[in-house]
């Protein structure tokens, strides 16, 4: 079962933060919940206001209101050093006259834990991170990769409630940054530590994350699991920030046998799974992701929304196939298809097709989740 609904007593809240700098409010009103073992992630575009709720959790930053509870601890006015919480950011903060051994101990050491009981527990936190063989090189002898390893490691073996990570991999090249990201989760995993992990890379907190809290301008607009974030966006925000889509503005006709029709600009009409909140004459906004849309053969048959189309434009990105159709209203669709199927040229005439659960649903004016949905 995931930690995020084992019913556990909540290993971090915050309830009802709120941080403003001078007139700027960074933060206004932010409540979440990490559970035990739990990775969460503060997704969000830069100056959301993700990193003030870090830093005031990590006590770098002091609220302005609001409730900060670690393992059923009031810590909201309690001084960082003792807050028993791991510290990882952007910048590794390695010290360059230590050894790795001696970067990773520092911690405990500050602590007052004595040689004989640090030594193996840096071993073992050496090992963890596949650093065993290199206690003994400085981080100059390190690379990037090895480097934030030693980051994670000194922040783990002092065995913190909660570890906090800002923006960890940024500094780390594509490929390598793909296999710290692997790495992070299965060690995660292996220790069972609390996670709270902020990141304006989309990808990185779908792949981390056991849930993620996306935010903007200082609130929470949505709370739920990888998936249902993508796939299930609660506002227009969030179905904009996540992926790629098109987007239509559209007005709900008469709900009839189909499902949910809606009309769009340029005269034409979507068929939408029914979802609770949606009535006839509401105006809302309708996201088709680009992988979602199927280009078939011109004159195809079949079920759902299928429009005649264009191909107008055509890239070859490796993973996929990026296109780019032409309505017969002369719209544009952006479409993704998988890299291993054959291109389609400019000019060829197709069907555009998606079914009604593809097809996101929001109102246009569906406030923020401002906590868990």
């Amino acid at each position: 079962m995931s930690p995020a609904v084992s019913g556990a007593a909540p290993a971090l809240r915050v309830s009802g933060l709120r941080k403003a700098f001078g007139a700027v409010v960074a933060v206004a009103d932010v409540s979440l919940d990490a559970a035990p073992g739990e990775f969460l992630s503060l997704l969000g575009p830069s100056g959301c206001g993700k990193s003030t709720v870090l830093r005031m959790v990590a006590g770098l930053v002091e609220p302005d209101a609001g409730q900060i509870v670690l393992a059923g601890e009031d810590i909201t006015r309690v001084p960082v050093h003792r807050r028993n919480l791991g510290l990882v950011f952007q910048s590794y903060a390695l010290f360059p006259h230590m050894t790795v051994h001696d970067n990773v101990a520092f911690g405990l050491r500050r602590r007052g834990v004595g040689e004989a009981e640090g030594r193996p527990r840096v071993e073992r936190m050496l090992e963890l991170v596949r650093l065993g063989p290199l206690g003994a090189r400085y981080p100059r002898e390190l690379s990037g990769g090895q480097q934030q390893r030693v980051a994670l490691a000194r922040a783990l073996v002092t065995e913190p409630r909660v570890l906090l990570l800002d923006e960890p991999l940024s500094n780390l090249d594509a490929l390598l940054r793909d296999e710290m990201r692997v790495e992070l989760k299965r060690l995660q995993e292996r220790l069972g530590t609390t996670m709270i992990f902020v990141t304006h890379d989309q990808a990185e907190a779908l792949i981390l994350s056991d849930r993620v809290v996306v935010m903007e301008a200082g609130r929470v607009e949505q709370i739920g699991r990888p998936e249902e974030v993508y796939r299930r966006p609660a506002t227009p925000f969030v179905a904009r920030f996540l992926g790629r889509a098109n987007f239509f503005a559209g007005t709900i006709a008469p709900i009839d046998a189909r499902g949910v029709v809606i009309m769009v600009e340029g005269g034409l009409s979507v068929v939408a799974a029914p979802r609770p909140g949606l009535h006839p004459g509401q105006r809302v906004q309708v996201a088709i992701r680009q992988e979602n849309i199927r280009l078939e053969p011109a004159g195809a048959g079949g079920a759902g929304n299928r429009f005649a189309a264009k191909v107008v434009f055509h890239a070859f990105a490796g993973q996929s196939h990026h296109y780019v159709v032409q309505l017969a209203n002369g719209r544009e669709l952006e479409v993704a298809a998988p890299g291993g199927s054959l291109p389609l040229a400019r000019g060829a005439a197709v069907v555009a097709a998606w079914g009604p659960d593809d097809v996101v649903t929001l109102a246009e004016d569906a406030p923020g989740a401002g906590g868990a949905r």
